[in-house]
């Protein structure tokens, strides 16, 4: 989602590292078949290709960014797509070699990415948040009234967990709308294990009501939320 909101939302408290395997194998099972994944530790260095330069940034944006591309060469190497360079457009989304779709997320500790054959799936998101409440200063930015009095005993954690559903709801549309918009644009209704995300207003080729679908699951310290077209 457009910053400044989704920056602010990052957890400050320790740092424990999850299993990074599991996350892998978490994210796995909330995705189809034909969608392949791989993580990486954002906490290291890995090595970029030419063109996915970042002159200026931070050290800690450095790491976080080559963790992501080093995962989303790995999970194209499992789908037997070429090695390639993915660099950041203007808008800061991944472009992604030609036949391919994909997604990038990162916490503090983690990073996945999934990726998959254009035609296979026209658009895939995926986020992934520490399980911790949300500050509740960012409530009524991250939720729409609606979602507001859904938030019962734990607004905190509801609120982070409905940060994490429109996070992926809205990078699956946007490889299809290219649009950006703020968290009012979609309204959330949750499951035990699934979600769905209708639009409140047109973003073509949405139209007001058209309403996706994704899967989430809570494990290694983090919600992790998936979102296929």
């Amino acid at each position: 989602m457009p910053l400044p909101v989704a920056a602010r939302c990052g957890w400050r408290g320790a740092v424990l590292m999850p299993d990074l395997a599991r996350l892998a194998a978490m994210a796995r099972g909330l995705l189809p078949p034909g969608v392949a994944v791989a993580a990486a530790d954002p906490r290291q260095l890995h090595p970029v290709l030419d063109g996915e330069a970042l002159p200026g940034a931070v050290p800690a944006r450095l790491r976080e960014f080559s963790a992501g591309r080093h995962a989303a060469r790995a999970a194209m190497a499992a789908l037997g797509a070429p090695i390639a360079a993915i660099p950041p457009g203007d808008d800061r989304a991944p472009i992604w070699p030609a036949g391919i779709t994909g997604s990038i997320t990162h916490s503090a500790s983690a990073c996945l990415a999934a990726v998959a054959l254009c035609g296979v799936i026209d658009g895939l998101g995926l986020d992934l948040e520490e399980d911790a409440p949300l500050e509740a200063a960012l409530w009524p930015e991250i939720c729409r009234p609606e979602e507001l009095t859904l938030l019962g005993d734990t607004p905190g954690l509801q609120a982070r967990l409905i940060f994490a559903v429109k996070e992926a709801a809205y990078k699956a549309q946007y490889a299809r709308s290219a649009t950006l918009f703020g968290f009012d644009g979609l309204s959330v209704t949750l499951t035990a294990t699934v979600f769905s995300a209708r639009f409140t207003r047109a973003v073509a080729p949405f139209a007001a009501g058209h309403t996706v679908q994704g899967r989430w699951a809570r494990g290694e310290g983090h919600i992790l939320a998936t979102c296929i077209l």
